[in-house]
């Protein structure tokens, strides 16, 4: 993987996402999806270029299916970005790196509640 992009599950979630800092993409995946692995590229890229900003998580559904089942994800891959410990930003299925740019960006852009 390109930037410290970290597989967590039901044990480490808390910790790694809902605790965080800073903002961070989780990639909803599984090893048999195709647009998963399509995907999977990008968001390595991704991680290096927002390093110092984000950071980066991905959930295997299979592995942690009470994980995605909390955040209703259905389809997969599922981007979520959680920010406060709250998602505020997602996207199903494959998408252009230049378009989860742009969430990225509008993610880091919006100013915490509270």
């Amino acid at each position: 993987m390109a930037g410290d992009i970290k597989n967590v599950g039901e044990k480490d979630f808390k910790t790694v996402v809902l605790d965080s800092q800073k903002p961070v993409l989780v990639d909803f995946w599984a090893v048999w999806c195709g647009p998963c692995r399509m995907v999977a590229p990008i968001v390595d890229e991704l991680s290096e270029e927002y390093k110092d900003k984000m950071g980066f998580a991905k959930v295997n559904v299979d592995e942690a299916p009470k994980i995605a089942s909390a955040y209703s994800v259905m389809s997969i891959p599922t981007l979520i970005v959680f920010k406060g410990g709250k998602p505020v930003e997602q996207v199903v299925g494959y998408r252009p790196k230049k378009d989860l740019q742009k969430v990225l960006e509008k993610a880091l852009a919006q100013q915490e509640i509270g």
